[in-house]
């Protein structure tokens, strides 16, 4: 809308002195002529607003005149610019509007700290992706599942669990959404009973009429700590010990710590080639077939059932790729 870019091209000119109309032009995503235009409509509502032709020229705000709002120390002003950290903003659409928004905030910051907050998006970077993640493909459609959230409706959906074909359907009452590494959720009681909806699971997503009906004083952090605590607590009912190559210890703990029942001890506290014995706990006899991914550089010592498994999963893919 005009009205919101002739605002940012107001605290632009604010924070940054004089600026190339070609500059305005895109960052704001429209032709050098619209922005002319738009310069003229500021000046016609009274903005002390002028241009300056030549090599060095753009367009600047008569020294002296800005809005200041004091109060934010340099700390805090920091904080607010690691908010432009890529990931949950650009999931909810909102990457617009907190390029906007923190425009706003850096016109209106006192002048000792601006220096701060424009370095810390070039000093600090936040990358919410766990190593060794794929490359991540087209997110989960977020619209339906927010206007569900804010209107406060219930949510009709199809649902694909893992591992099963068919999908199911349910209708739900939401209590927000929930970035956890990377993965979105739809946080959401299902017949008064808290339940966790993974949001690249849900095939399709529709508001119904009726209000939503939360628990009373139930909130949204209080359904997800529930949550997340059973998702912790999971059964890890298969004792398991192993013994790992110490030059690969720290990379093992790093895919498999979870897993760990026991502090695994210190990988520089011994030569690379010696053997680390650890305790753990699965889920599943067939769930040790993920430790095939270390090779020679860990065995699997107990239990006998587990080893028999492993055994046969290496059979399997030797025989897939013998010649």
């Amino acid at each position: 809308m005009k009205a919101d870019r002739l605002l940012s091209i107001l605290l632009l000119l604010q924070t940054r002195g004089r600026v190339p109309a070609t500059e305005l032009a895109e960052r704001l995503e429209v032709s050098v002529r619209t922005i002319y235009r738009d310069v003229e409509s500021l000046s016609a509502a009274g903005v002390p607003v002028f241009t300056e032709r030549g090599r060095h020229g753009g367009i600047s705000l008569l020294p002296g005149y800005r809005t200041d709002v004091s109060g934010l120390t340099a700390d805090e002003a920091r904080a607010l610019f690691v908010l432009s950290a890529r990931g949950a903003h650009s999931d909810l659409g909102l990457d617009g509007a907190l390029g906007s928004a923190l425009r706003k905030v850096m016109a209106a910051l006192p002048a000792p700290h601006r220096p701060a907050a424009e370095r810390i998006s070039e000093r600090v970077l936040v990358d919410p992706a766990r190593w060794m993640q794929s490359s991540p493909g087209p997110g989960p459609d977020l619209g339906e599942l927010q206007y569900a959230v804010f209107a406060d409706r219930r949510l009709r959906l199809r649902y694909r669990h893992s591992g099963t074909p068919a999908p199911v359907e349910y209708t739900v009452d939401p209590y927000g959404l929930v970035s956890k590494a990377s993965v979105w959720y739809l946080v959401a009681d299902l017949n008064g009973e808290p339940r966790l909806f993974r949001a690249d699971r849900v095939l399709l997503a529709e508001t119904a009429e009726e209000p939503v009906r939360r628990r009373p004083g139930v909130s949204l952090g209080d359904v997800w700590t529930v949550l997340r605590e059973q998702v912790e607590r999971l059964p890890k009912d298969l004792p398991a010990r192993v013994r790992v190559r110490r030059g690969r210890l720290d990379m093992f703990v790093r895919i498999h710590g979870g897993r760990v029942t026991a502090q695994p001890p210190d990988a520089a506290a011994g030569p690379a080639e010696e053997w680390v014995e650890l305790a753990m706990a699965f889920p599943s006899v067939a769930s040790v077939r993920s430790l095939l991914a270390f090779g020679a550089d860990l065995e699997l010592l107990a239990p006998p059932a587990a080893r028999r498994e492993l055994a046969r999963a290496a059979a399997e893919a030797l025989r897939l790729y013998q010649d």
